[in-house]
């Protein structure tokens, strides 16, 4: 796996008052709820889950304020549940009076194995300051500790680094004010006959509402930003579970408002205090523009947003006009990358043509509703395109999409191409069904992301077992090594595997993971 930091400080920025005007129209106010620890615990070595570790209860919650704690002691907090929000414990001191100030480290963990790791080993490409960690001094006892930082976490690990000899430290009335801009308890939730997708809903609801903040995130623990590509997924699964449309519309007026002055829409936004497009631009992501404000019209149509927000996509298009032949072949730019999956182990140029079709389809959907009578030349770019695909990309020997140089057949290509119904019905269920004889187990695929377009893939050809199968080996799987929440990224065969060169700053609560919530609305409800 590899990745290159994109540093484009000679881009320029368009900031669109009137748009970012209606994107505060649409800012949601913030839930709070007290969420209160189920138990003390503590780590066991237990090869059935993530990295061997597991958990066990040590003691009851009430037993807490019975107990002290001087130099290197520590204790596990389980809140029973995964939180986003704010932490806070009483403190007091025993002994003799406080000559010196007490220190102490409080880690923050959303699966048990992050406590295997010391952060001071860590040698990842992303940044350390991600680590879910406090060193703080506390000079004067009794004290109500509020920590200022918001944390995503199930478990929280509080070691006293030191007091003196004299005295030890009590703790009590820990408690998070967890934070969501949607309420669990009001979600639609289907009725399921089988137990085991009933909790793989659950999970994928318990992760949109963690990443359902002040924007979508991406994720609450890293990186806390507005991602196109998991807002595209994120909404959708928002549509068929809590139906809060003005979160979504909000997101598109932000990564709308700020567009670089060449047409292309950032990859990301940062929304913790200003407003900032990230210098981070990716092919697929931009043209999810157009997907995701199709996707919100189909399902709550606005003509306002449709004159507001259209000619943004439309610009979009227009800028990827130059890696689109005129015969309708797509050309990769390694400037501008392709994203598809976070590995890099296969070629994602067919990928990549697909992801083209798929959005232009949905490009002059949109058109039609605004009445552009650029929608006759979009429905003849679509001929040449879906043209290339299956005469040059689709090798009939074979029968598989071919990509890149080496003719190489990957399943990330069938996939898209099935979701870009580029061949009909009957050929598209025969080309997954090929998939799955050949292709499968999938190896080489890092994240929940692509997994999901592979299982969609599969419903959309008329494989439903086969894709009920896969959901409860993949999704079901992380279940089974102690989620309740979905993850950024996973490999089954290396279940800790890290895009970024060290697990520590892995996110184990993901947006981009949520959507066995959607596909099991669309499929099977």
């Amino acid at each position: 796996m590899s990745f290159k930091f994109q540093i484009n400080t000679d881009i320029k920025f368009n900031r669109n008052k009137y748009l970012l005007a209606k994107a505060d129209k649409y800012k949601p106010e913030i839930i709070h709820k007290t969420v209160f620890p189920k138990e003390l615990v503590k780590l066991i070595k237990d090869k059935s889950q993530l990295d061997d570790v597991g958990i066990k209860k040590s003691n009851s919650i009430e037993q807490l304020t019975t107990m002290s704690f001087a130099k290197d002691d520590s204790f596990i907090l389980d809140m029973g549940r995964h939180c986003v929000g704010k932490f806070q414990i009483h403190i007091e001191h025993v002994g003799s009076p406080m000559d010196a100030p007490l220190t102490l480290k409080i880690r923050f963990a959303e699966m048990p194995n992050e406590f295997k790791y010391n952060s001071d080993d860590y040698n990842g490409w992303l940044s350390k300051s991600w680590m879910q960690e406090e060193l703080i001094h506390i000079d004067t006892l009794p004290v109500d500790l509020q920590l200022s930082r918001r944390y995503s976490f199930r478990y929280v690990e509080i070691t006293v680094v030191d007091t003196s000899p004299k005295w030890s430290v009590q703790f009590s009335r820990p408690t998070v004010i967890a934070q969501s801009s949607v309420d669990k308890l009001k979600a639609i939730r289907p009725n399921f006959d089988d137990k085991e997708l009933e909790q793989i809903y659950q999970v994928g609801l318990n992760t949109l509402h963690e990443c359902m903040q002040d924007v979508f995130e991406d994720g609450p623990k890293r990186d806390r930003r507005l991602w196109l590509g998991d807002l595209r997924l994120q909404a959708l699964a928002n549509y068929t579970s809590f139906d809060n449309t003005n979160l979504v519309k909000r997101c598109l007026y932000l990564f709308a408002a700020m567009t670089a002055k060449d047409g292309r829409i950032s990859a990301n936004v940062f929304t913790n205090n200003e407003y900032i497009p990230d210098d981070t631009f990716m092919y697929d992501y931009g043209l999810f523009f157009i997907s995701t404000l199709d996707d919100l019209l189909k399902h709550e149509f606005s003509q306002e947003i449709l004159d507001d927000l259209y000619p943004i996509a439309k610009k979009q298009w227009e800028y990827d006009q130059k890696f689109i032949t005129s015969e309708g072949k797509v050309i990769l730019d390694e400037d501008y990358i392709t994203f598809v999956d976070w590995s890099q182990d296969f070629d994602k140029t067919t990928s990549a043509q697909a992801i083209t079709i798929y959005t232009l389809k949905q490009l002059i959907n949109l058109a039609g509703l605004a009445k552009d009578s650029e929608k006759i030349r979009y429905q003849k770019q679509l001929e040449k395109l879906e043209s290339y695909a299956k005469n040059k990309l689709f090798d009939k020997d074979k029968g598989f999409f071919i990509s890149g140089p080496k003719k190489e057949i990957n399943l990330a290509s069938q996939a898209w191409m099935v979701l870009a119904h580029v061949l009909n019905d009957k050929e598209n269920h025969l080309l997954m069904k090929k998939s799955k004889k050949e292709l499968f187990p999938i190896k080489g695929i890092a994240t929940p992301y692509m997994y999901h377009h592979v299982d969609q893939a599969l419903f959309e050809a008329g494989l439903k077992d086969d894709a009920i199968k896969l959901m409860k080996e993949y999704w079901g799987k992380m279940i089974s090594l102690g989620a309740d929440t979905y993850w950024e990224a996973f490999e089954p065969e290396q279940p800790n595997f890290s895009p970024y060169g060290n697990a520590m700053v892995n996110s184990f609560c993901h947006a981009w993971s949520c959507t066995p919530v959607w596909l099991l609305h669309e499929y099977l409800n």
